[in-house]
């Protein structure tokens, strides 16, 4: 694997070396200290993060390599200097570049231009990072990912389309529940559907959340869409996850969330905080599956 820039860029067989390498890792979490001892991360920020950018920093520190954070301020990315150069020179210093930026096209871009990997953050079309930490969290939780009911409910957005793309790969089966206007791209759903089983896009959280194993939501309101928030907030309104959503779904259902969580909106505080909720082991998996990632595409990796 070189880049990671879409969830489709790994094999199935793949995804599950990640999430084993990754289980490893978090089982004996002080065994990989010169795993990529003398490496060097670039990390591109666009927009800010705190998951993001704290998981990464850790992983490549407990890895023994190096973290650098660069955000829009310090970099004259597509500005005065073109994305091409950026990469180009970037490769020059260090073993690899992660980039979390508005435009997809750009992280496709610094990928075409490098001579290093790159890994996609995080783009307006997909959020493969997050997926690996979801998988991890749900095989925790529930074993074998095949045919397991995962419900997302909410806006169709890159959280949801690089999940429609894992669930194809891996054999769950999706239902995605959000509001008329608001359904996931349409590119991404047609490419889930030939990867794997076919994904059903509804307007009925109910429908979506019924005899569902996990249930996963994110934000009505994200980074870019403040302008529209009112409307957002209208338009979303019954597509909460709550304790009278949760009762549609079976009994040991999970509750995953992304963050940050807005209470009272997306989700409950009830929900958040509850029995069913695994939010925050799904937090903690975003070091675990990011130390797993960076392993693979640095090729000085540790086999351990």
């Amino acid at each position: 694997m070189m880049h990671l820039i879409s969830v489709s860029d790994l094999a199935h067989e793949e995804i599950y070396e990640l999430l084993d390498l990754a289980a490893r890792i978090k089982e004996r979490r002080g065994h990989y200290t010169d795993a990529l001892k003398d490496m060097s991360l670039a990390m591109i920020f666009e927009k800010p993060s705190t998951r993001t950018r704290v998981s990464f920093e850790v992983a490549m520190t407990e890895l023994g390599g190096h973290a650098l954070y660069l955000n829009y301020a310090d970099l004259q990315l597509g500005r005065s200097e073109t994305i091409c150069d950026t990469a180009s020179v970037l490769s020059r210093y260090v073993h690899v570049i992660m980039a979390r930026v508005y435009r997809h096209e750009t992280v496709r871009e610094l990928a075409r231009c490098a001579d290093i990997p790159v890994i996609n953050a995080l783009s307006d079309m997909e959020h493969p990072c997050q997926l690996l930490a979801d998988l991890l969290t749900i095989r925790e939780r529930k074993g074998d990912l095949k045919d397991l009911r995962i419900a997302w409910i909410g806006d169709g957005n890159n959280v949801c389309n690089s999940l429609m793309l894992g669930s194809a790969i891996t054999g769950m089966n999706l239902s995605v529940a959000c509001p008329a206007g608001y359904e996931p791209d349409a590119g991404i759903v047609a490419r889930a559907n030939e990867l794997g089983s076919g994904v059903l896009i509804t307007n009925d959280p109910i429908e979506a959340a019924s005899g569902a194993d996990v249930l996963y939501t994110d934000v009505w309101v994200s980074m870019g869409d403040e302008k529209e928030e009112e409307k957002r907030l209208r338009d979303f309104s019954g597509f909460q996850i709550n304790s009278d959503l949760l009762g549609h779904a079976k009994s040991d259902c999970i509750v995953l969330h992304c963050l940050p969580a807005h209470r009272g909106q997306e989700i409950s505080a009830e929900v958040l905080d509850g029995e069913h909720s695994v939010v925050m082991d799904q937090a903690e998996n975003r070091l675990h599956a990011q130390k797993a990632l960076l392993m693979a595409v640095i090729p000085r990796q540790c086999d351990g």
